[in-house]
Formats: C-alpha cells, structure tokens, sequence
C-alpha cells in the first residue's frame, strides 16, 4: 500500500481494525510528512524522533494479530532508524527516491543472476560485473585513442561507404510508342575503375596470408 492509499483509507479504517494499527500507521504517516519537508530544524528531528518512536511501539500489534509472528525487521522500516543521523549529515531527503537506484540494481544484480547457472551464482555475478566494468573501460580506452567510434558497426558502414548515383542521357533500348523522350537510365558508382572492376570478377586475390578459402558452386544443386 502507497502513502497516497494510506492517507486516503486511514480514516475509513476506523472502528474496523484494532486501534493500535490506526495508531501505527498514523505514527508512520507523520513521519513521512516530517521528513519530507523541504527544509527540516531541531524540532523537527525531535518530532521525527517521537513519531518513530511511536510507530515501533505500535507496530508491536502485528505480531499480537499473527500478521509477523516471528518479529519485525524489515529493511526498509530499519532504514527509518538512520534518517535523522543522515538528516544531520546530508541535510533534507525532500526529492529523494529510492528508485534512483533500482536501473544499478538490474544491472548489478538482476542481470548477472539470470546468466548464471544458479549454482553458487554469487562468485558467477561478480565475475560477470568485473568482466562487463573491464570491457567498459576497455572500450573508452579505444575510442579515446581512435582505434573504435561510438557508432555502431552498420552506422559506420553506411556513413564510411560513399555511393555516387547519377543518370546518363543513354537512349533506352526499348522505344516508347506515346513518348519520343527517353528517361534517363539510373546507374551507381562506387568508385572503382572499369579495370578495377575487371580484377574483381576474376575472384579473390591471391594473397600467402590467406588462411582458407570459399569455393561457391556456379550454379545452385538441384533439390533432392
């Protein structure tokens, strides 16, 4: 339940539930009000303080009802305890939410888990966290020393290769019978001469570095 819900549903919570889980909650509420001030004093804290105090007494009641029989001690309500230390330190939490951190935590956590076999996966993640930080800083390493750019391989491609397209005036072998104009006939250039382009239909050049070689057949095999 949200803080929004809770302070829309306490009032119609009364004379349903037992009264010491209207005092929990409106202990809670307080504190949530208190420290979400934009800027918090003294008595502020001191408030603060009271209201927690509060709240842990109370709180006692879910354990009475079997809601928590073996105990309280969720994290999240531990944290409650260091708020007014790191109200001190940091000044005013206003803004601050805890899902800042939750995009870390996928990758951190989440990620490297699911690659893991499962077994013993902590040792796993943290092998996968070391590798993915190594392969980051290796990266930005190469692009700092012009050896990889930011782009991606197909960007790069496309942005590397220059195609000229041009029309040639040529008359086009078939007549058109309603028009005596002829369109122009589209052609792509590459750069290449035509004694370059000789020198590629003859295949692969001959090279000693070549480590293998493809031999494709000339004509497709026939289906079985």
């Amino acid at each position: 339940m949200t803080f929004k819900k809770i302070q829309v549903y306490l009032p119609a919570l009364q004379g349903h539930v037992p009264v010491d889980v209207i005092r929990t909650f409106r202990a809670f509420l307080e504190f949530c009000y208190i420290v979400r001030q934009n800027i918090l004093t003294e008595p502020d804290l001191t408030r603060l303080v009271e209201a927690l105090d509060r709240f842990h007494k109370y709180r006692t009641i879910f354990e009475t009802l079997g809601v928590r029989p073996d105990g309280i001690s969720l994290p999240r309500q531990h944290a409650l305890v260091h708020y007014c230390s790191l109200v001190r330190l940091f000044g005013a939490p206003n803004g601050l939410c805890s899902s800042l951190t939750e995009s870390k935590h996928i990758r951190a956590v989440k990620e490297p888990w699911h690659r893991s076999n499962r077994n013993k996966p902590l040792g796993q993640m943290l092998v996968t966290n070391q590798r993915l930080d190594q392969l980051a800083a290796a990266r930005v390493d190469f692009v700092n020393r012009g050896m990889l750019t930011t782009e991606t391989c197909r960007v790069h491609i496309c942005t590397s290769l220059t195609v000229l397209t041009y029309y040639t005036a040529a008359p086009d072998p078939i007549p058109h019978a309603n028009n005596s104009d002829h369109e122009p006939a589209l052609q792509t250039f590459s750069g290449s001469t035509p004694d370059h382009d000789e020198d590629l239909l003859e295949g692969a050049v001959k090279d000693p570095n070549i480590l293998a070689e493809v031999n494709l057949p000339t004509k497709p095999s026939t289906p079985l």
